[in-house]
């Protein structure tokens, strides 16, 4: 047994072995595990959804609301598993005073490339650029609606994103429940930013 001592005057039981330079350590004595075999896959990484304007759990500037120009903010899709067809997103906010909350934008027909939305996207979507279907929020417009929570506590904002298997086929203005609804079965894998807004 290799023991491991500091400098001092104890006296080491007969039959120890001091080592007294780092360069006596061997990596015999660190036991890292099994090495992968030849050809096994890394760590899988997760779809991640992350906004330029805001980290996850901080607050939603005020720009990206109605107190400010109330455009929708920059987004980032990273990491799209294998097998997506299409991308899917909806922003909602479970704490507003309404049965099921309320939901701000729904976005769908996103290619798996597209690497994310920019900032103030039109409720047309981007003429030139990829394709980019928009639905109808629960104010009954097409496209982004800025958080705008009753005075007092803060709200989160959930923005989640889906890869999705197969596509929905939905036209332009479909709600919440419908995208649900066209998404079922379809989920390969999700991820969620939340920002925070309240107003005093």
């Amino acid at each position: 047994m290799l023991v491991l001592v500091g400098t001092g005057c104890e006296r080491q039981p007969e039959g120890t072995q001091v080592l007294g330079q780092p360069s006596d350590l061997v990596d015999e004595t660190y036991d890292t595990g099994p090495l992968p075999a030849p050809g096994e896959e890394g760590p899988q990484v997760e779809l991640t959804i992350t906004s330029g304007a805001f980290a996850d759990g901080d607050v939603i500037p005020a720009r990206y609301t109605p107190d400010g120009e109330n455009i929708s903010p920059p987004l980032a899709f990273s990491a799209v598993p294998e097998g997506t067809v299409e991308l899917a997103l909806i922003v909602h906010d479970p704490d507003a005073p309404r049965e099921g909350g309320w939901t701000h934008w729904v976005v769908y027909g996103m290619s798996p490339d597209i690497g994310g939305l920019p900032e103030a996207l039109p409720a047309e979507g981007l003429p030139d650029g990829p394709t980019v279907v928009q639905g109808t929020n629960t104010g009954g417009e097409i496209g982004y609606m800025g958080p705008a929570p009753p005075p007092g506590q803060a709200h989160r904002y959930q923005f989640r994103l889906y890869a999705l298997s197969e596509r929905t086929g939905l036209e332009q203005g479909a709600t919440h429940d419908e995208l649900q609804a066209a998404m079922l079965g379809r989920i390969i894998d999700e991820a969620m930013l939340e920002g925070l807004y309240r107003r005093d």
